[in-house]
């Protein structure tokens, strides 16, 4: 019933910017935490950035300084501005939302379908 999507991924050269957003809609009461992990071929899934409904953010090391995580709790979106990209950051980028459906209800991740970016000269 929650359906996350993604959007904004491309081709883009060593140094460059994109901006990966991402919208969660459907049976929604809460949103405590949305975030991006990115997938590498023949790498694990890792986390990228996060944040809490109260704004509170966390990003892992190799993007601290790069890459800026922001959301609209009222609208139900996160963004992600990537800049100074580098080829290391070349994946296919997921989107997640850690939902609460009903007041009382179980709260469980919701993921999108992803979006790949390529940072390729």
């Amino acid at each position: 019933q929650v359906q996350v999507v993604e959007s904004g991924g491309g081709l883009v050269q060593p140094g460059g910017s994109l901006r990966l957003s991402c919208a969660a809609s459907g049976s929604i009461f809460t949103i405590f935490t949305m975030g991006w992990y990115r997938q590498a071929p023949g790498r694990q899934r890792e986390l990228v950035a996060y944040i809490r409904q109260s704004g509170l953010t966390n990003y892992t090391e190799s993007v601290k300084g790069r890459f800026t995580i922001a959301r609209d709790n009222y609208k139900n979106t996160v963004d992600l501005q990537m800049d100074s990209l580098k080829p290391e950051d070349t994946a296919v980028y997921y989107c997640y939302a850690d939902v609460l459906t009903t007041m009382r209800g179980a709260r469980r991740d919701y993921w999108g379908q992803g979006t790949q970016v390529t940072v390729s000269s």
